[in-house]
């Protein structure tokens, strides 16, 4: 009878004294790796500079990095391993744009600047452990492959994350770092479908051409009938009008209005519900300017585009690698936490693999705002548990 994962984690966290050493000796490097990283513009889609600086930092510590087609740099464990690999993954961009003042202060014990945990924790984390891992050298099963991530913020739809998957051997388990924390464990996956509606029509003179349909008016009419929908007997779900636009001038009726919309749920079968009425509530809304219209002027017309999809799933609770993360948060002082978050973990869940995502250590707050904050108060608990759960599902030889 194979020994229960608990019981493996238990035994690797103890076996792993030497590496925990050495992360507690590292502290001070790793926030420095941080700060650096986060100063270092990265806004979904022109993540290039600080994914060229992340394969210069694996080469440091021994690691031979490349780009894939989508941008993301992998690294791998060197030596001859059996089975698929256990693939650590954190994501490159930020919410920024390429303009905002990156600089990083200090107040107190915290470490502030835009971008400080989201992901630049997760980036310099990940850049440790390949480190100690690497020089350990201890006897691991499998492989680790560290995969920096591109397009996992806004409107990126995981790109990174998706490409990779779709061109590599389905990962044994997926460990994302994202931000900071020590206790939560994400494995539900909150799924996203995303849209840009816009209502095109012959606009004109706000007085001359009055009576020619208004594509704001169309495109007010479905924020409000999004904005009332409620979704019952279903999974939880959420629609939200984003942002929302159009029009040229205060007199002129607009040639063109949109909206984005963003529909989430932790079900698919949700989600296509959920598209299903958006689409049906854009329909109506611009048949209805259109018959309001006078007669013989030109129609307006719509679209609905899809552009973003997250698929929405779960690691089960009793899934070795969700047992071996709550084991390894415990060994660390934590209590686990079982929770549910959109990250690159959806796209390994969407495909069958198992995933969860994890804080990198220390605690964070005001996330993707210029006042994102750091606590570097005991943040080596994290790394230590990030290490223990690597490494015990790297020595895992079946589920």
């Amino acid at each position: 009878m194979p020994p229960r994962v608990a019981d493996v984690t238990a035994e690797t966290y103890r076996e792993l004294t030497r590496e925990r050493r050495w992360l507690a000796d590292l502290d001070g490097e790793v926030l420095r790796t941080q700060v650096e990283v986060a100063q270092i513009a990265a806004p979904t889609g022109s993540e290039g500079r600080r994914g060229r600086w992340m394969a210069r930092r694996f080469a440091d510590v021994g690691l031979a990095a490349s780009l894939d087609g989508a941008g993301n740099v992998v690294a791998r464990t060197r030596g001859a391993y059996a089975g698929d690999p256990v693939v650590v993954c954190a994501h490159l961009d930020t919410v920024f744009p390429e303009s905002t003042n990156l600089a990083v202060q200090r107040d107190g014990e915290r470490v502030v600047g835009p971008g400080i945990c989201d992901n630049g924790r997760g980036l310099a984390v990940m850049l440790t452990l390949a480190r100690v891992i690497e020089r350990g050298n201890t006897g691991l099963a499998r492989g680790i492959e560290f995969v920096a991530t591109t397009g996992e913020e806004g409107v990126g739809d995981l790109r990174g994350a998706k490409y990779y998957l779709a061109n590599s051997a389905r990962p044994f388990a997926v460990i994302v770092l994202d931000g900071a924390g020590d206790d939560r464990i994400v494995n539900t996956a909150l799924g996203s479908r995303r849209f840009r509606v816009v209502c095109r029509g012959p606009g004109g003179h706000s007085w001359a051409a009055f009576g020619t349909p208004n594509p704001v008016h169309a495109a007010a009419r479905a924020a409000a009938g999004l904005a009332s929908v409620r979704i019952r007997g279903a999974s939880r779900s959420a629609i939200t009008v984003s942002r929302i636009g159009g029009g040229m001038s205060i007199n002129a009726i607009p040639e063109e209005a949109w909206l984005e919309v963003d529909a989430r749920s932790t079900d698919d079968q949700t989600l296509a519900l959920l598209e299903r009425e958006i689409r049906a509530i854009v329909t109506a809304a611009a048949a209805e300017e259109n018959d309001r219209r006078t007669p013989g002027t030109q129609p307006l017309s719509h679209t609905v585009e899809r552009i973003g999809d997250r698929p929405s799933g779960a690691t089960p609770d009793d899934a070795p690698l969700v047992v071996a993360a709550s084991e390894a948060t415990r060994l660390v002082g934590r209590e686990p936490e079982l929770a549910t978050a959109s990250t690159d973990a959806n796209a390994a869940i969407g495909v069958g693999a198992p995933a969860i995502a994890i804080g990198a250590g220390g605690k964070g707050g005001d996330a993707h705002t210029k006042r994102e904050w750091f606590d570097p108060t005991n943040a080596t608990l994290g790394v230590e548990r990030a290490l223990t759960i690597i490494a015990t599902m790297a020595r895992l030889v079946t589920e």
